[in-house]
């Protein structure tokens, strides 16, 4: 029997429609483990770099509770011939080489970075050109299958031929696509005359992206090709799929290349080195409105129109919470990228909102920042020095650990990063007797797993200015959770207030929430300058500022 079924991997809570708001549950069973790992939906991806989460080690990785689903870009990895994850033996190589653990995380394996929008050499008809260290590389679809083998992930994302030259591209160019990524799908579905995947030669979860770039007939067309009967020559290597997309799990959508292509008519295109030497990334220009959204949904429901409700789709690089909240309600997505968030953490931005919103006036912390239009910030721009004496902690719309007594129900929601609620460690050194005695006692606020006081924003603010790593650490599991929090709000409206309740949650969300991100505009101009305060070439660009501070000032003497 085929190992590939779509209803072990995602179950809806209730009859799918083709599009509209839902919620489901990821199931993921392991060969020879009896515990299932189960996460309801729409829930979090969270996004890394070279196999890790960005900022954070492997004991942050296990304090936060946010962190379930992991995507992990393979191309970091082919600098080496063999990539080294191939070469970890066990039955879970991929976590235990990167540190994450089999019972709490799920591990999906893709080749490019989603969030990469950097321009790229053209694909070939045999080949994914990757990037990594040490430049481009060539990934064929034999060794992409051969790479899965070994690295045994939970889930897997078929290679696909995203054009990621500049837009537009051209009918010819899209057919292209279309052939490739059929035959790449094709490729790591076959197993050996007679196995029918059962020896291991065949992903167990396997994704696939819809492509077809932003033409709606070119989408359709890729949608239909995998509800197509497979060709005679290979069914037998396919066996028991009768169409392609009886192997495929769930469907992805990579909104970033999606939105370059729309964009491109009326802005033009930069790449990535050309952005303030690399700091800025192209994710980081793109912003969200009702009709992008509008616009992203059409492509979408082009590709989904004749592919089954009942498979989990999966939606990168969004470029806000406006637009998350309005895929959900006008498509129904099931995982979200987190990206977004961690990119915030970046910039030096603690992220501060709720969905549904709630009008809390009895908050001690300082509420985001109202806009002119009078929609408040969704974070807080900790590099500003307004920060310097806000000993508050980072999120008023959240409460901390410390403030809650474990005996009462709290008025708002608990933030639970190791930023808001951080604990005392179960085990550290003790070098005396006296350490000893406080360790042992219960009152001391040094004892095991003892609630200790929130990080505050001057704080966070002090390690920013001071180049400190663990200002983004901290930020970035701040912003993971609360983006975690996020989508588990839209599963309790959904699940509380139903579809129309759930519609009107959003407008009040879009009414309450700047959606142009002034913020991040202000966040990265400040955090390029602290960026550029040292480094290579400071004292150039420092006489280069003083220079035109002084121009029609300055007198020779």
């Amino acid at each position: 029997m085929a190992q590939t079924s779509s209803r072990s991997f995602f179950a809806p809570t209730s009859p799918a429609p083709k599009f509209g708001p839902r919620t489901g549950t990821f199931t993921i069973e392991r060969e020879g483990s009896p515990i299932a790992h189960t996460t309801p939906t729409p829930n979090v991806l969270t996004a890394t770099s070279r196999g890790i989460v960005p900022h954070l080690s492997r004991d942050h990785l296990h304090l936060s509770q946010a962190i379930q689903h992991v995507q992990l870009p393979f191309e970091s990895f082919i600098d080496r011939n063999p990539p080294i994850p191939t070469l970890v033996d066990g039955p879970h190589p991929l976590h235990s080489f990167l540190g994450y653990t089999p019972k709490s995380h799920i591990l999906t394996l893709t080749l490019r970075d989603p969030s990469d929008g950097r321009k790229m050499p053209p694909n070939g008809s045999d080949f994914v050109s990757a990037h990594c260290t040490r430049g481009v590389r060539k990934v064929t679809a034999s060794a992409w299958k051969n790479y899965v083998q070994k690295c045994k992930p939970d889930i897997v994302v078929a290679l696909s031929d995203t054009p990621f030259t500049f837009p537009p591209h051209s009918q010819k160019r899209l057919a292209k696509s279309i052939e490739r990524s059929i035959a790449w799908l094709a490729h790591i579905l076959k197993s050996p005359l007679g196995s029918e995947g059962v020896d291991g030669s065949r992903p167990r979860r396997l994704l696939v992206h819809l492509a077809g770039g932003a033409n709606l007939d070119a989408r359709s067309e890729f949608a239909e090709r995998l509800t197509d009967p497979v060709e005679h020559r290979d069914a037998a290597e396919l066996a028991p799929f009768n169409t392609l997309d009886e192997g495929v799990a769930g469907y992805v959508f990579d909104l970033l290349p999606l939105r370059t292509a729309l964009s491109s008519a009326i802005h033009p295109m930069m790449d990535e080195g050309d952005l303030a030497g690399g700091l800025v990334r192209i994710s980081d220009r793109h912003s969200s409105s009702p009709e992008i959204s509008a616009n992203l949904a059409k492509l979408m429901r082009s590709s989904l129109a004749v592919l089954p409700q009942d498979k989990p789709r999966i939606v990168n690089s969004p470029a806000s919470p406006h637009e998350i909240l309005r895929l959900v309600r006008d498509i129904g997505v099931d995982l979200v990228d987190s990206f977004w968030a961690q990119r915030a953490a970046d910039m030096g931005i603690a992220l501060d909102f709720r969905f549904p919103v709630h009008d809390d006036t009895t908050s001690s912390c300082t509420p985001t920042r109202k806009r002119p239009s009078g929609k408040s910030d969704l974070g807080h721009n900790l590099f500003d020095s307004s920060y310097v004496h806000d000993h508050v902690r980072l999120a008023a719309a959240f409460l901390d650990g410390q403030s809650v007594p474990d005996s009462q129900s709290p008025a708002l929601p608990v933030c639970d990063c190791v930023a808001c609620s951080p604990r005392a460690p179960s085990s550290r050194v003790l070098h005396s007797s006296v350490d000893e005695q406080a360790w042992n006692d219960p009152a001391c606020p040094t004892s095991p797993e003892a609630k200790q006081p929130p990080f505050t924003r001057s704080y966070v603010h002090h390690l920013l200015h001071t180049h400190e790593m663990s200002a983004h650490t901290l930020l970035a599991m701040h912003n993971i959770s609360v983006f975690s929090a996020f989508l588990a709000g839209v599963r309790r409206v959904l699940a509380s207030e139903g579809t129309e309740g759930f519609a009107r949650e959003v407008a009040r969300f879009e009414d309450a929430y700047d959606e142009m991100l002034a913020l991040w505009t202000e966040a990265g101009a400040m955090w390029i300058a602290v960026e550029r305060a040292r480094g290579k070439g400071r004292l150039a660009r420092e006489k280069e500022k003083q220079t035109e501070s002084t121009i029609g000032t300055a007198v020779d003497v």
